[in-house]
C-alpha cells in the first residue's frame, strides 16, 4: 500500500461502509458501532475545537483518525512531540499530516531534549516515570483541558493495565477539571485493526515491519520480549504505562 492510496482516499472525502460485506459480521458490526458513536459524540461537541484526538501514529490511532475525519475532517490531532521519537515516526507523521491535511498540533515539553539532559541527565534511563511526566503527561494534560471530548485509540487487548478500559468515561485532570474520554476501539483486537487498515488501504508505520508491536520513544522501545505481550518491549519491563491515561489523584 502506498501513500498515493492515502491521497486518493482523502480526495474522496468520505468514509465508505457500503462494502461491509467484505468484513466478517462481527467486524462490520463494530465498524457501524464506532461510526455511530463518533457521529453522536462529535455532534454533541459541535464547536470547532470542542473535540480532539490524540495520535501516536500507531495502527489503532491512525485507524481511529481515519474514521473520525470522515465526520470531523479538521479535528485537532494532538501529537506528543517528546523529541525522542524514532526518525521513522517523525517521517510517517509528517507524510500523513501532509497527505491528509491534518490539523496537527505538536505538543512540546517545557524543556528541549538538550536542556533536560543538561539539567537532569538521561532521565529515560534513571527515572523513566519522571521523563514521561515531563515530556508526555504535563504537555498532554495541559492541552486536553481545553477540550470537551478526547478521542483515543486505546484498546483493552493492548495491556493488562487496560483490561478495564471503558469506551466512554469522564477523565479527571490534575486541575480538577474533567474531559469526556472516548475509546471507540476499546474492544477491538489487533487483527481487527489491521484488517480494517488493509481494507481502507491505510499504510502503517514502517517500524512494524521490523518487529515492533508497541512504539513509543526510541530509547524506551524495543522488539517485544514476550510474543504474547505487545507492550513487553516498552521501558525494558520497568513499567507498563507512561501516565497519560492514568487518572490524577484527587486534590486534597
Amino acid at each position: 500500500m502506498s501513500y498515493s492510496s492515502i491521497r486518493s482516499l482523502d480526495k474522496a472525502g468520505t468514509l465508505s461502509l457500503n462494502s461491509l460485506a467484505d468484513f466478517e459480521p462481527s467486524l462490520a458490526t463494530k465498524l457501524i458501532h464506532v461510526r455511530s458513536l463518533l457521529e453522536r459524540e462529535l455532534a454533541a461537541a459541535s464547536g470547532e475545537n470542542d473535540a480532539c484526538l490524540t495520535c501516536s501514529f500507531q495502527a489503532e490511532d491512525i485507524l481511529l483518525l481515519y474514521l473520525a475525519r470522515a465526520i470531523r475532517p479538521n479535528i485537532p490531532v494532538l501529537f506528543l512531540d517528546t523529541g525522542y521519537h524514532f526518525a521513522e515516526t517523525y517521517a510517517y507523521r509528517d507524510r500523513i499530516a501532509s497527505d491528509w491535511k491534518l490539523n496537527l498540533v505538536n505538543l512540546l515539553p517545557v524543556r528541549s531534549v538538550a536542556e533536560q539532559e543538561q539539567e537532569h541527565g538521561l532521565l529515560h534511563q534513571t527515572a523513566p516515570d519522571r521523563c514521561c511526566g515531563l515530556r508526555k503527561v504535563e504537555p498532554l494534560f495541559a492541552a486536553v483541558g481545553g477540550y470537551k471530548v478526547w478521542l483515543t485509540g486505546l484498546r483493552r487487548e493492548q495491556a493488562r493495565s487496560r483490561a478495564a478500559l471503558e469506551e466512554i468515561a469522564d477523565f479527571i485532570l490534575p486541575s480538577g477539571g474533567a474531559v469526556r474520554k472516548l475509546s471507540p476501539l476499546a474492544d477491538w483486537t489487533t487483527r481487527e485493526v489491521w484488517e480494517s487498515c488493509a481494507h481502507y488501504e491505510i499504510p502503517l508505520l514502517p517500524l512494524y515491519e521490523l518487529g515492533y508491536s508497541s512504539i513509543g520513544c526510541e530509547p524506551c522501545t524495543s522488539i517485544p520480549t514476550d510474543p504474547s505481550d505487545p507492550r513487553s518491549g516498552r521501558w525494558a519491563g520497568r513499567k507498563v504505562e507512561c501516565g497519560i491515561h492514568i487518572q490524577a489523584a484527587p486534590a486534597r
